[in-house]
C-alpha cells in the first residue's frame, strides 16, 4: 500500500498551462483541500482514491485562474442599483415603474436601464420628473452607465451632472448605494459570480477613500466563508487626499488570503480622443495644446513617496507618453533594492500611449504594467483610427497599444479591465491584445506591438498574482499553491486566433472549490 496523499479533485487534459518555466504539459493536476498536491506529466493514477472526482478534459486548457488587476464594483454596481427602467418607452412609463418602488434608502428615487432612444433627456422630461417627485432626488442612469437624466435636487445633493456622470464624480452618491446593506451584499455576490464565470479568481479593486464602509461587508463574507473570489482593495482618493491612517489601519485590519489592503489608485491624465492625455509633443490637431486639463503631478508625487516610505503601493493611471513618462520619474524616487529596482511593487494602468524609451526605463525600474488587453473591442477601427490620426497622426500612433516592448524590456506585465469599462473576456483580450484586431477583424493593427498566446495567459495569470504580491500561493500550477484554477473549452493555443472569441470558461475553481461549472 502507497502512502501518498490522494486527491480530492484530479483534473486531466493534453493542455495544461502551468504558468511556470515548463512549457503546455500533457498531465494531470490533482488537488487536496484549498491546495495543489501535485501537477505534472501522467494520468495521475497515483493520487486517486474511491473518493477522487476526476475530470477528464480532453485538449481543454487548464490553467491557474485569473486576476483582474483594476476593477471598479462600486461603478459596476450603479448598473443595477434603483429601479430597472430599460423597458420603459416613454418618460411617463419611466415614472410609473418608478412610483411603484419604494425609494431608495427612503430618499432617494433611483434607476437604471434608461434608453436614451427611447425619450430624450430634455425639459419636457425633467419636467415630468419635476411633476411626479417634486423636491425629491431623482436619478436615473442610462443603459451604457455613460450618463444620466438627473434633477436638480440630486444635481444639489450629490454634485454631479449628466456631463460628469462618472465615478469620481459622483462618489458622495456611492456612498449612499454602498449604505444599503441588503442591496449591496447581493449585488456583489452576483459580482463575484460573473466574474467566476469568467475564469476570475482574485481582483484588485479600487475603492474610493475609506471604501464608504464596504470593507466591513467583506470582513463579514470573509469570515462566513462566502467569498469566491479573493479581493485585493486600494484606496483611490477622490473626496480627500490620500489617507495614511486609513490605509496603515487596513493593513493591520486585513491580512488573510481572501481580503487584503494594497495601497492607493490615482488619476493623472486623460484620454488621447478627448485632448486630455498629457504628451510630450503637441496634439496634431492642436498645435498649442499637449493636455487639455490640469494636472498637479507635485502633489502626486507627495502621496507616492509617503506611501512608499510606509510599504504601500501606488498604482498611477497614465494613458498619454508624457504622463506615463512623468509617473516614471515619481516613482523613480521611491525606495529601491541593492539591484535598483523599486523595493516596492508599484504599477502603472493603462498605457495606451507611450514611448518606447519609458517601457524600457519601466523593466529596468521594475514597475509593473497593468494593461487593457480588450480595449481594442469597444471601438471601431476607421474611427479610431481616424481618432488616433486626428490627434497624434500615424506616426505617433505606431506606440498606441506597444505591449511587445513591455514584454521585450521584461516590464512584468498584468491585465485589467477597468470593469465596468469592459467585463473580462480572456478569450477576447486573446483575440485583441494578440491579433491586433478590432472587433470587425480585417487588418491587425500594430501587429508588431501584440503580445503571444503564452504572454498574455501569463499575465492574466502568473503576472496578475506578482502584481498583487501573492505569487507564493497563487498564479501557477505547482505543488503547495493554493487551488485556483481555470479550465477553458477548448485548446487555444491550437484554435485559430480569428476564431478565439468562441472559446468560453467551462470550471473554475477557488481554493479548491468549483464556483463556476458549464460541463
Amino acid at each position: 500500500m502507497s502512502n501518498k496523499q490522494t486527491a480530492d479533485i484530479l483534473l486531466r487534459s493534453t493542455a495544461i498551462f502551468t504558468a511556470s518555466d515548463t512549457p503546455l504539459i500533457n498531465g494531470y493536476v490533482a488537488v487536496s483541500g484549498n491546495k495543489i498536491l501535485s501537477a505534472g506529466t501522467g494520468d495521475g493514477c497515483e493520487f486517486i482514491s474511491q473518493n477522487t472526482k476526476i475530470y477528464d478534459l480532453g485538449d481543454k486548457v487548464i490553467c491557474p485562474g485569473f486576476s483582474d488587476v483594476h476593477c471598479f464594483f462600486t461603478g459596476f454596481v450603479t448598473g443595477s442599483a434603483g429601479v430597472d427602467i430599460s423597458k420603459a418607452a416613454t418618460a411617463l412609463e419611466a415614472i410609473l415603474l418608478l412610483k411603484e418602488s419604494p425609494l431608495f434608502n427612503g430618499t432617494l428615487v433611483l434607476g437604471h436601464g434608461w434608453n436614451m432612444e427611447a425619450f430624450p433627456n430634455d425639459s419636457n422630461t425633467l419636467q415630468a420628473i419635476e411633476d411626479a417627485f417634486g423636491s425629491t432626488p431623482v436619478i436615473l442612469f442610462e443603459r451604457n452607465g455613460e450618463t444620466c437624466i438627473i434633477n436638480k435636487s440630486a444635481m444639489d445633493l450629490y454634485q454631479f451632472t449628466p456631463a460628469s456622470c462618472y465615478p469620481e464624480s459622483y462618489w458622495r452618491l456611492l456612498k449612499e448605494v454602498l449604505s444599503n446593506r441588503e442591496f449591496i451584499i447581493s449585488a456583489f455576490k452576483d459580482y463575484m459570480a460573473m466574474l467566476n464565470s469568467r475564469g476570475v479568481t482574485s481582483v484588485k479593486e479600487m475603492g474610493f477613500d475609506d471604501f464608504y464602509g464596504f470593507t466591513d461587508i467583506l470582513e463579514e463574507l470573509e469570515k462566513t466563508s462566502q467569498l469566491t473570489l479573493r479581493v485585493n482593495f486600494m484606496s483611490q482618493p477622490v473626496g480627500a487626499d490620500a489617507n495614511i491612517g486609513y490605509a496603515l489601519e487596513m493593513r493591520d485590519h486585513f491580512h488573510g488570503e481572501f481580503v487584503r489592503f494594497l495601497g492607493f489608485n490615482k488619476m493623472t491624465d486623460g484620454s488621447v480622443s478627448q485632448l486630455c492625455a498629457d504628451l510630450k509633443e503637441p496634439y496634431t490637431c492642436a498645435p498649442e495644446l499637449y493636455c487639455n486639463q490640469e494636472i498637479d503631478y507635485e502633489k502626486i508625487e507627495q502621496e507616492v513617496l509617503a506611501a512608499d516610505k510606509l510599504g504601500f503601493r501606488f498604482s498611477l493611471h497614465a494613458q498619454g507618453d508624457a504622463a506615463i513618462h512623468k509617473a516614471i520619474e515619481i516613482l523613480d524616487k521611491c525606495q529601491k533594492k541593492p539591484d535598483g529596482k523599486l523595493l516596492n511593487r508599484h504599477s502603472i494602468t493603462d498605457l495606451e500611449f507611450s514611448d518606447p524609451v519609458d517601457l524600457a526605463r519601466m523593466g529596468e525600474l521594475g514597475i509593473i504594467a497593468e494593461i487593457y488587453p480588450q480595449i481594442q473591442s469597444i471601438a471601431k477601427r476607421s474611427s479610431k483610427l481616424a481618432m488616433i490620426e486626428e490627434k497624434i497622426g500615424k506616426e505617433r500612433g505606431r506606440y498606441y497599444w506597444n505591449r511587445r516592448k513591455m514584454a521585450d524590456s521584461n516590464v512584468t506585465i498584468s491585465c485589467a479591465t477597468d470593469l465596468p469599462l469592459l467585463i473580462d473576456n480572456i478569450p477576447e483580450s486573446i483575440y485583441h491584445a494578440c491579433g491586433g484586431w478590432f472587433p470587425e477583424g480585417g487588418e491587425p493593427y500594430n501587429k508588431e506591438n501584440t503580445l503571444t498566446v503564452s504572454e498574455l495567459l501569463t499575465a492574466w495569470t502568473r503576472g496578475g498574482s506578482y502584481n498583487l504580491s501573492c505569487e507564493d500561493i497563487l498564479g501557477t500550477l505547482e505543488e503547495g499553491k493554493k487551488a485556483d484554477i481555470t479550465v477553458l473549452s477548448e485548446n487555444i493555443f491550437k484554435t485559430a486566433l480569428e476564431d478565439v472569441r468562441r472559446v468560453r470558461v467551462d470550471l473554475t475553481f477557488v481554493d479548491g472549490v468549483p464556483v463556476y461549472q458549464r460541463l
